[in-house]
């Protein structure tokens, strides 16, 4: 499981995109490898949620 959720924002930043992996190195790639190669993605901000918070 990777992009679990998208939505439009106003403001700073135009997405939100919730995305969930296993392990912080399949997160890191798909981030650098997936997500940071979409056409006009200018800058990605990571926050990482804390195990148990939801």
């Amino acid at each position: 499981r990777e992009l679990v959720e998208v939505h439009g924002t106003f403001g700073a930043y135009d997405i939100l995109a919730k995305v969930e992996a296993e392990l912080v190195e399949k997160l890191r790639e798909t981030i650098t490898w997936k997500i940071r190669k979409i056409d006009k993605i200018r800058s990605t901000l990571t926050l990482m949620g804390i195990e148990g918070q939801e």
